[in-house]
């Protein structure tokens, strides 16, 4: 079973959406447990069939076996501290960027721990952190009937839970999982996602990333 804490934004809501195509029993964390009820019932009239419930995310924190992080990085150290004694010895997949919008543009925000993804390791220190899924445009996640290509490159100090999150990307058609390296190099791709977002603002477009020379 698999928690997305944050899971009514856009980002979450996004790979909810994916997940539970891809045949997945997904639960939605929010501040508002109505809000997450609604928005998976919308899932649910959406993607019929799905297997989808809305929690508190403190409820969807305690009942997921993999946890996803869809949260602002503003209020990442606030919520991880009230959520950790729920997320011990758990799979947890950050997908925070730490970035902020100035004067029309997206930029990167410096972190002491290296990275959202380090940062959200070190408060958690007993669970195993995966970064993961930070370069897909969220509004091609969400748009269900699209097809959405590229690869999501995942970083983490754990290897077995890595590869685990590189199974589940290649259960969505047309993504793949690149093993990126330990957690070190969750930065850069935390970076790269700056930059698409940047690139996004200027083609009027939804860009994603593919690397070639790979055979997996």
């Amino acid at each position: 079973m698999i928690s997305i804490i944050g899971g009514t934004g856009l980002e979450g809501r996004g790979l909810a959406m994916r997940l539970v195509i891809a045949g997945n029993h997904v639960i939605l964390g929010s501040r508002s447990k109505k809000r997450a009820e609604t928005v998976a019932a919308e899932i649910r009239r959406l993607c019929p069939g799905s297997k989808i419930e809305g929690l508190s995310n403190l409820e969807a924190a305690r009942k997921g076996r993999v946890v996803f992080l869809a949260i602002p990085f503003e209020s990442q150290v606030d919520i991880l501290q009230e959520l950790k004694p729920y997320l011990a010895d758990k799979l947890v997949v950050t997908v925070v960027v730490p970035l902020k919008f100035q004067t029309g543009h997206a930029a990167y925000v410096d972190v002491p721990e290296g990275s959202a993804a380090a940062q959200a390791q070190q408060i958690l220190f007993t669970s195993k952190v995966v970064a993961a899924f930070q370069n897909l445009s969220a509004h091609d996640l969400i748009n269900h009937d699209s097809k959405i290509e590229g690869d999501v490159v995942i970083c983490s100090d754990h290897s077995g839970s890595k590869k685990l999150i590189m199974e589940m990307v290649g259960t969505i058609p047309s993504l793949r999982g690149i093993d990126g390296g330990g957690l070190e190099n969750a930065k850069y791709v935390e970076q790269l996602t700056v930059l698409l977002l940047n690139i996004n603002r200027n083609y009027k477009a939804n860009v994603s990333i593919k690397l070639i020379g790979i055979q997996v």
